[in-house]
């Protein structure tokens, strides 16, 4: 689903000015925004099978839309975008563009997550792919402007040894392009308190965490995120609501849910967008941002995520603002050059909005 493609003719006025502003991408997955025309260009350099060659069917068999059964379901469209992404020149490609795409809706800020782990079929270290990763995105800065970092994540379904080793890389490579520590993957029978040491780890080498949980499992997965991994952000939480307590402590923390609306609904994390938490959320004063999740098996922007929050919440070009603001609120970088960056984009917001 891309809403760009079905704005009313009277809205049109909206999605282009919520494209016009400046904007933060928190939770976007590496390996789930490849351009389609990049993958088959990859596909046939690398000599991999593609299920079609016409870019239409592809882009229709990569994009989980309403035919998604389960989270699990939809990650396994990864399978295919995976498998030409085992070269280092093909990463830092993938990186560039995300980049590029990126900054053609005016995101500032663009955090990119990816387990490096999942790219060592031919022969990749870990340290080389992670490399290729950063070097792309720090082309597109140098020639977009569009700043930001990796984020590694662990995935939950590995042995946890697995993430010790990837919490080592990142300590390494922080102040190196690693901005944060993630654990990824399928929750259900695989909870996060299984990897605290790893999060032990990043942690005490003062590294940012953000970890996926109540996506797919309930407030329980959230918990362990926070008082056992240490987490400072929650990837999704549509489950938090089942947990009062918890849910007001992660308030008073101001600990900021990634929400990604389309990606919730095709992995059956709410049943309908109307029956999404956001607004109960937002209502009840969280810190919350919007997110792609993933550019191409979502088929979504930030501006189309943030149009259907729009749309289905009833919301005004103010609380859009604001939403933005806390995106950037939320971001991994110091606080003080992250102070310095809210005031200047909450005038130039103030400035678009008023035009």
């Amino acid at each position: 689903m891309n809403t760009q493609q079905i704005v009313p003719e009277g809205e049109k006025g909206i999605w282009e000015k919520i494209h016009s502003l400046p904007k933060t991408d928190l939770h976007c997955h590496l390996d789930g925004s490849l351009r389609v025309s990049t993958l088959m260009e990859l596909a046939e350099n690398y000599n991999v099978k593609l299920p079609s060659n016409d870019a239409a069917q592809l882009q229709k068999y990569l994009t989980c839309e309403d035919h998604c059964e389960s989270l699990p379901d939809y990650l396994t469209r990864f399978d295919l975008t995976l498998s030409v992404l085992q070269k280092p020149e093909a990463l830092e490609r993938v990186a560039y563009e995300l980049a590029e795409d990126a900054s053609k809706e005016n995101i500032r800020w663009l955090e990119v997550r990816y387990s490096p782990i999942l790219h060592l079929e031919e022969g990749m270290r870990t340290m080389d792919n992670l490399e290729a990763v950063i070097r792309g995105l720090q082309r597109a800065e140098k020639d977009f402007g569009i700043r930001g970092g990796v984020i590694v994540c662990g995935m939950r379904q590995v042995e946890p040894e697995v993430s010790v080793h990837l919490a080592e890389l990142s300590v390494a490579y922080k102040n190196r392009g690693v901005i944060g520590f993630d654990l990824a993957g399928p929750e259900e029978n695989y909870p996060a308190k299984d990897h605290e040491q790893a999060f032990r780890l990043v942690l005490k080498n003062n590294i940012n965490v953000t970890i996926h949980a109540g996506e797919a499992y309930g407030a329980e997965s959230i918990h362990q995120a926070v008082h056992y991994c240490g987490a400072h952000r929650i990837g999704h939480g549509t489950r938090l609501a089942e947990d009062g307590d918890l849910m007001n402590y992660i308030n008073d923390h101001r600990i900021c849910l990634e929400v990604c609306l389309t990606s919730n609904m095709q992995t059956k994390s709410v049943k309908k967008l109307s029956n999404h938490p956001f607004k109960f959320y937002r209502d009840f004063g969280l810190r919350l941002s919007i997110n792609t999740d993933n550019r191409l098996i979502s088929n979504t922007t930030v501006t189309d995520e943030l149009f259907l929050a729009y749309k289905t919440f009833n919301l005004s070009l103010t609380d859009i603002k604001d939403i933005i603001i806390d995106g950037f609120k939320s971001t991994f970088m110091h606080h003080r050059e992250r102070q310095l960056l809210v005031r200047s984009i909450a005038q130039e917001l103030d400035e678009i909005i008023r035009l």
